[in-house]
């Protein structure tokens, strides 16, 4: 399964869904890195061996196209559903394990 790296602004309750869900999940919190710039959370998640987690979609869609390599990138909209959203990621990271340079678009689904 694979390891993820949240960043600052993503929303913690989807990663307590996604923990339910099996995944290894760390924040920027629990790293003690609040603060750092977005390429700064690539460069420590690429360190670590973790896909990033964001809602911040411009700046790490930017920065996919600017690294070589990394441990993949999981670019989300916001939901009020947590549990929602951890399904969609778990189902979009299962269709494209492994990450590795990976670009991974999770958005909500439009209202009818």
């Amino acid at each position: 399964m694979a390891r993820l790296y949240a960043d600052e602004d993503f929303d913690h309750p989807v990663v307590e869904e996604l923990r339910r869900l099996g995944y290894d999940v760390q924040t920027v919190q629990e790293a003690g890195r609040r603060g750092e710039d977005d390429a700064a959370v690539l460069t420590y998640a690429i360190a670590q061996q973790r896909a990033v987690l964001t809602h911040n979609r411009r700046h790490f869609i930017r920065l996919h196209g600017l690294t070589q390599a990394h441990a993949g990138i999981v670019v989300c909209t916001r939901d009020p559903d947590a549990a929602a959203l951890a399904r969609r990621i778990d189902q979009a990271i299962g269709r494209h394990a492994p990450l590795d340079n990976l670009l991974i678009r999770v958005n909500r689904p439009r209202k009818p």
